[in-house]
């Protein structure tokens, strides 16, 4: 119902509104957890629905790491490339703090062990590594950057909400055009009413956020008109992914937590991309030349 759509929205879009603009990135953090949880959850009851049970808890208690290690990581330079270990006194014993890279090497251990010792019958071994394998890297993984973001010094909110203003006009322009003058399928197996001139009109929609935030942010115009595109081409594919995974499953929604929208994934699918996407072309084309 269109009611539903409008009214769900009118709640969310603030709270995530003032979240990103007012929120600290510890408070974000806390915010991506519980989203990335539940979203996490409805992607393993799509594997359930053709008979691929994951391991839930683990692969939920890795995502849980990984968001702390993503807010406890460097945010800008070549720093935020390599690996700076940052270490804890417990009990007179220094522990080095996890990077990326250790949360996925735990993941894997983790993995092998449920794999080996556990009680599921042996047919559900390689569904139940690779349902969850897949999710923790397919949801949980990219999701985590927007905590990355949101700690870049001085531009990490606005630049975050940028995202998700051209992930939503984006995908507003994309509907409206789409379904005015759209005629030519843009991926007619996954998504049927998704057209090449509604991505288009995504695109230019994405490409007017960035003039209107040239005012506001302190970068140069031919970088975000860049990271407008790439974050938006990123989106598209997010959201053409995800109707992948529900095409796979055989169900119209990821869940029914949201009135009028389905689960969280179906509200998320764009971000899943658009965020990692824009982080890495802060990191790698302009942040070095800054």
């Amino acid at each position: 119902m269109t009611w539903k759509r409008v009214a769900t929205a009118a709640v969310l879009i603030p709270f995530a509104v003032g979240i990103v603009l007012w929120g600290s990135t510890a408070l974000l953090a806390l915010v991506v957890a519980l989203v990335t949880l539940l979203a996490l959850f409805e992607y393993f009851a799509l594997g359930e629905a053709i008979g691929h049970r994951a391991y839930r808890f683990w692969t939920g208690t890795c995502a849980l790491l990984l968001v702390f290690t993503q807010w406890n990581a460097p945010t800008q330079g070549p720093r935020a490339m390599g690996r700076v270990v940052d270490s804890v006194e417990i009990g007179g014993l220094w522990l080095a703090m996890p990077m990326v890279e250790d949360v996925l090497f735990y993941f894997l251990t983790g993995i092998t062990v449920l794999t080996l010792w556990t009680k599921r019958p042996m047919v559900e071994a390689m569904p139940a590594a690779g349902i969850s394998s897949s999710g923790f890297l397919l949801v949980a993984f990219p999701l985590t950057f927007a905590i990355r973001l949101h700690h870049i010094p001085s531009f990490g909110p606005a630049l975050l909400f940028f995202v998700l203003v051209i992930t939503w006009i984006g995908d507003t322009s994309a509907y409206f055009v789409g379904r005015t003058i759209g005629k030519h399928k843009l991926a007619p197996v996954l998504s049927p009413n998704k057209t090449w001139e509604g991505a288009i009109a995504g695109i230019v929609g994405a490409l007017l956020v960035a003039f209107a935030f040239a005012p506001r942010l302190n970068i140069p115009l031919q970088h975000l008109l860049g990271m407008a595109a790439v974050g938006n081409i990123a989106g598209q594919a997010g959201d053409l992914l995800e109707s992948s995974f529900k095409r796979s499953a055989g169900v119209k929604d990821s869940g029914t937590l949201l009135p009028g929208h389905g689960g969280v994934l179906d509200r998320i699918d764009a971000l899943i991309l658009a965020i990692p996407v824009v982080w890495y072309y802060w990191i790698l084309i302009y942040s070095p030349r800054s």
